[in-house]
């Protein structure tokens, strides 16, 4: 099974290009769901798994695989659903990495990995709801696929901290963002990982404009631009690299090209990782480059910019 990856970053140039690559899979029927292939690190048969004492419903336990250890996220568990794990159905599991930590998630059959541009790649329905596990869905073949938003998954086992460390927090800029209502731009196809920078940022006296990928990102700039500096509006735009439509990189380089937001202050804020990422970051024209999700790297590099932004008032 194993041989179905390639190197992780052998694929990184297709985010350039508006592309992406998704592995596919079922849980215990027949509904084909997907990842983004940059996440996973290898597919392999479900280990001997060592129990966890008060553990987590949707937690089977803990894999020991080559020299590391890591949890096993019954993935249709977390999604409500009755547990592959002690099922007499088959199984697999995909090793995978977010956010700079390794965990595994135990899935039914695994198909294959498929090519796709972003633009091919759409946001759920609003009538889905805000508790869904869905990040977008695609059609390929006649077939509905559902791309699972891993960090709500995630977010739902282990929650998440927003908590700056004061010792990172600057009164005074706190304090001028208030005074100014100094906002910022989003642009996250994660719920989850929205809420977590709105948080995070609030502590530091910034407020937030939202967006779901970058076509509407781009048009919400445009909109903001036509009607004055698009200063006067938002002080930065943080932006993931995977979204539906059109992706960060994509989105950084269209706002590079429109002479009224070149000079926008852009962060790239992804849990994917790699050197030729943080090359293609450079290439596009990214201010900055984080690692999902590490509040006090976020408020030490929002708190940068809003310093040289005062100063530019």
């Amino acid at each position: 099974m194993s041989k179905l990856m390639k190197s992780v970053d052998s694929r990184t140039k297709l985010v350039g290009e508006n592309r992406l690559e998704l592995l596919l899979f079922k849980l215990g029927g027949q509904q084909t769901f997907a990842i983004n292939v940059f996440k996973v690190r290898e597919v392999v048969a479900l280990p001997r798994l060592s129990a966890i004492p008060n553990r987590h419903p949707a937690v089977c336990g803990v894999a020991h695989l080559r020299g590391a250890s890591f949890s096993v996220i019954d993935l249709q568990a977390a999604l409500g659903r009755s547990p592959l794990y002690g099922s007499n159905k088959a199984t697999n599991l995909i090793i995978s990495e977010y956010n700079s930590s390794v965990q595994g998630f135990l899935v039914g059959e695994v198909d294959r990995i498929v090519n796709l541009n972003w633009e091919v790649i759409m946001p759920p329905p609003v009538s889905s709801g805000v508790n869904h596990f869905l990040t977008a869905l695609t059609q390929l073949d006649g077939r509905l696929i559902q791309i699972i938003d891993v960090e709500k998954v995630l977010a739902e086992i282990v929650p998440y901290n927003t908590d700056v460390s004061p010792e990172v927090l600057n009164d005074d800029l706190r304090s001028w963002a208030v005074a100014n209502e100094i906002k910022v731009l989003i642009v996250d196809d994660s719920t989850t990982a929205r809420q977590q920078l709105v948080s995070t940022l609030a502590k530091l006296g910034v407020g937030c404009m939202q967006a779901r990928n970058g076509t509407e990102g781009l048009a919400l700039l445009k909109q903001m631009a036509s009607r004055g500096p698009i200063t006067d509006a938002i002080m930065l735009m943080i932006t993931d690299a995977e979204m539906p439509e059109m992706d960060g990189y994509r989105l950084t380089h269209e706002v590079r090209s429109v002479p009224e937001l070149s000079e926008l202050h852009i962060i790239m804020h992804t849990s994917l990782s790699g050197a030729f990422n943080q090359a293609l970051v450079d290439k596009v024209g990214c201010n900055e480059f984080l690692s999902k999700f590490r509040p006090d790297e976020v408020a030490g590099v929002v708190q940068r910019a809003l310093q040289v932004f005062r100063a530019a008032r």
